[in-house]
C-alpha cells in the first residue's frame, strides 16, 4: 500500500477529482474530517496534506501531524475512521507530503461539528451536502434502511386493492384471510408482512397492491414506446404509459382477470413484435410470433420492476422497442455490489426485498434466481442466436435484447 515518489507526484499531476483532495497541512481538523466524511461516503479516497489547490508542493509544518489526524478521525467523524497514514517525505528538497487515505465505509458517516452532525458526499472534486434523494440513496447502499418499506406519506389502507389482497393471502399463499370489516385484523397482517408500517402502507405495498399507485408514486409504471427505425422519434409507432399495480387479480381457477404490470408490459411487446403468424398443429387456431421469446421479455420487465431504485423519483422504467433491438431501461445503479458480469452468473442481490419475495410467490421469478442467465441468455440464444446485453451506466440500467 505504499506509495512511491513517482506515485505520488503522477496523482499530484493529475490535480484533484472524486478521489483525490489536495490540502494545506495547517487546515482546520473540521476541514479534514469533511473530505474524508465525503470519501468514506463516496468509494474512498486520499487527501494530501501538503499539497497547495494548484499541485504545488508546500510540505509539512504542523507538528505531532500522525496524531493530530487520528485525533480529528476519532473526534470529528461519526461512526469514527480509522485512516491509513503514510509520510512521503522529500518530494521536493525538504518538504514532505503526508496521505491520509479512507476506504469506502460500511456506514454512513457525518461530520460533527459545532454539535451538530452533518453528510457530506463527494461530487466529482467537490465535496458537498447531499440533498435528500442523494442521502436517501446513500443509507439505501450501505444497507441502513430499505427505501420499499417507507410510508407513503397520505396512503391508507382504503388505498389499497382488497380484491388482490385476498387473492395474494388466500389463493396465492394459502392462508388464513380476515373478513372485509376486521379491520385489526387486516392491520396486524398487514403489519406483520411488512405491507404496513407504524406511520402508514409502505412503498412496497401501494407499488404492489395499491388502487392507484401513481397517485402516491409517480414513478410507479412503465414508460412504453414502439418506434419505427432504429432511433428515437418523435413519431413512434405506439406510446403509452403503463400504469396500476405490479400484481394482477386473478379469478378462483387461478386465471388473470386485470393485468398487472408485467402483462401490459408483455401485452405492449406482443403487439409490437409480431412478425409472422401460424396455424397451431392440430387445429385451426392461429398462433402468432413474435419477434423476441416471451419469457425473455417477461424476466427482463421483471428484473426492473423489482430491482429500480425507488428512490429516483423523476423517470419511470422505460420499455423502447425499435427495429432492430429492445431496451428495458431501469432507473438507479445495480445493488450490493452487483455487477452485469456477476448476474450472467446467476448472482443474488435484491434492494427490494418484500416486492421481489412477492413476485417469486406468483411465479414470477426463481427461487434460484438464476432469470438472467436460464431465461434471458438462453432464451434469447435459442430464439435468434443472440447475446442480450447487460450496460450499468450513470444511474441506470439496462437490459438490451437484439432482434
Amino acid at each position: 500500500m505504499t506509495m512511491t515518489h513517482t506515485e505520488l507526484l503522477e496523482i499530484i499531476r493529475n490535480g484533484e477529482n472524486s478521489g483525490v483532495e489536495f490540502k494545506r497541512d495547517d487546515i482546520q481538523n473540521h476541514d479534514l474530517a469533511k473530505e474524508l466524511v465525503a470519501f468514506a461516503n463516496l468509494e474512498g479516497g486520499i487527501v494530501l496534506l501538503g499539497v497547495e489547490d494548484d499541485g504545488s508542493i508546500s510540505g509539512i509544518t504542523r507538528q505531532k501531524l500522525e496524531e493530530w489526524v487520528m485525533t480529528a478521525c476519532r473526534d470529528k467523524i461519526r461512526p469514527g475512521l480509522i485512516p491509513f497514514y503514510e509520510l512521503i517525505k522529500d518530494i521536493e528538497p525538504g518538504k514532505d507530503v503526508a496521505i491520509v487515505r479512507v476506504s469506502r465505509g460500511f456506514d454512513v458517516h457525518t461530520l460533527w461539528h459545532n454539535n451538530k452532525n452533518t453528510y457530506f458526499i463527494r461530487v466529482g472534486s467537490q465535496s458537498r451536502e447531499p440533498t435528500p434523494e442523494e442521502l436517501g440513496r446513500l443509507f439505501q447502499q450501505r444497507g441502513s434502511f430499505r427505501a420499499e418499506l417507507r410510508p407513503v406519506s397520505g396512503a391508507t389502507i382504503a388505498d389499497l386493492d382488497m380484491r388482490r389482497l385476498k387473492n395474494y393471502f388466500g389463493s396465492i399463499r394459502e392462508q388464513a384471510v380476515p373478513d372485509d370489516n376486521d379491520e385489526a385484523g387486516w392491520k396486524s397482517l398487514l403489519f406483520n408482512t411488512e405491507i404496513m408500517v407504524e406511520d402508514g402502507i409502505t412503498v412496497s405495498g401501494i407499488l404492489l397492491f395499491g388502487r392507484t399507485p401513481n397517485r402516491f408514486l409517480p414513478q410507479a409504471g412503465i414508460d412504453a414506446v414502439a418506434f419505427p427505425g432504429i432511433n428515437k422519434e418523435y413519431a413512434a409507432r405506439e406510446r403509452t404509459l403503463l400504469r396500476g399495480p405490479i400484481t394482477p387479480l386473478l379469478n378462483d381457477a387461478g386465471e388473470i382477470v386485470e393485468a398487472g404490470l408485467v402483462e401490459q408490459a408483455l401485452a405492449f411487446v406482443q403487439r409490437n413484435t409480431i412478425v409472422a403468424g401460424r396455424l397451431e398443429e392440430g387445429s385451426a387456431r392461429r398462433v402468432e410470433i413474435t419477434a423476441y421469446p416471451r419469457e425473455a421479455v417477461r424476466e427482463a420487465v421483471v428484473n426492473a420492476l423489482v430491482h429500480r431504485d425507488y428512490l429516483l423519483s423523476s423517470t419511470d422504467i422505460e420499455l423502447s422497442i425499435y427495429e432492430d433491438r429492445m431496451e428495458i431501461i431501469s432507473p438507479g445503479r445495480l445493488p450490493n455490489g452487483i455487477t452485469p458480469a456477476r448476474m450472467l452468473t446467476g448472482c443474488r442481490a435484491a434492494r427490494n426485498q418484500l416486492i421481489k419475495d412477492v413476485m417469486r410467490d406468483y411465479r414470477y421469478l426463481e427461487h434460484s434466481g438464476m432469470g438472467v442467465p436460464r431465461k434471458i441468455v438462453k432464451c434469447m440464444r435459442e430464439h435468434n442466436g443472440t447475446e442480450p446485453e447487460l450496460i450499468e451506466e450513470g444511474e441506470f440500467f439496462t437490459i438490451r435484447l437484439p432482434r
